[in-house]
């Protein structure tokens, strides 16, 4: 591939990057929590929607610049936007299976 050649950045490559960031009361990552509300990719910008499992959350910012930090090191991504959204609300229903068994909610 030459220098020019643009990396297409995968979908797949970018929420493997984002179950590496983990919510920081709860040991499981915001994937298999269901804080992401929605990822676009656009050439090489990614844009996440987020939330968080508790709107007063005091670590809000750090952990949307944990998630810029994981997706901005995905090969192919030269920048991204991350939004904080509480509509609609996060509730455990959004939770993977995975997720509710960890925490012992099944």
């Amino acid at each position: 591939m030459s220098e020019d050649a643009e990396l297409v950045v995968k979908e797949e490559a970018v929420y493997d990057s984002l179950r590496d960031v983990y919510d920081p009361e709860i040991p499981v990552n915001i994937v298999e929590l269901g804080l992401i509300y929605d990822l676009k990719i656009t050439g090489s910008h990614v844009d996440i929607v987020m939330t968080l499992t508790a709107i007063g959350c005091p670590v809000a910012g750090e952990v949307m610049q944990d998630i810029a930090n994981h997706i901005k090191v995905v090969p192919g991504v030269q920048s991204c936007n991350v939004e904080l959204t509480f509509d609609p609300p996060w509730t455990t229903d959004k939770m993977s299976e995975d997720a509710k068994w960890e925490l012992g909610i099944l």
